[in-house]
């Protein structure tokens, strides 16, 4: 019996040692990659006229809403410095004009942030859409098993961010 346990213990011993060099050669050969999303829509070219162009589609609106804020800033204050001296009628009607301008500026000001989020969602999209295109590129080329774009944490030697940005700059 203590010769069976031996064999077994021994064939054991072997499957294991056996198993541990088999993994060790296949995380030799399996090739990782991480790719920070962040960095790429924070720092590409694409990502920098993104930016621009939702900066010059959205600036005029962004200082029309302004504008108004300042108004209704302004009619604000100088209703309060008036009040005292207005009659209960002109009193009302100035506070119904403030309501309806705040209203005007609360639904334009909503609009545009509504707007500008949704063109930013399209332009990050299409930067995330070549980004992608560049990582498979990458992938392909130098033999990537793997490429991450979220990881709790990664070692520098496996991030390949710079390397898609660099592909990102370099496409048009």
């Amino acid at each position: 019996m203590k010769h069976m346990t031996r064999t077994w213990c021994a064939r054991w011993m072997l499957a294991a040692a056996a198993a541990a060099a088999s993994t060790a050669a296949l995380a030799q050969d399996f090739k990782i990659g991480f790719v920070s999303t962040e960095r790429i829509l924070r720092d590409s070219n694409a990502a920098k006229a993104a930016q621009t162009r939702l900066e010059q589609e959205f600036s005029r609106r962004e200082r029309e809403i302004d504008a108004l804020g300042n108004q209704l800033r302004q009619a604000t204050e100088k209703f309060e410095k008036d009040a005292p001296t207005l009659s209960e009628s002109q009193r009302t009607a100035r506070q119904r004009q403030l309501a309806e301008l705040d209203r005007d500026f609360q639904r334009r000001r909503r609009e545009f942030q509504e707007d500008l989020a949704q063109r930013r969602n399209e332009e990050l999209q299409l930067v995330i859409e070549r980004a992608n295109r560049v990582i498979k590129q990458i992938a392909e080329a130098e033999k990537y098993d793997l490429i991450l774009q979220e990881a709790v944490y990664i070692a520098p030697r496996h991030d390949i961010t710079d390397k898609v940005i660099s592909g990102l700059n370099n496409t048009k």
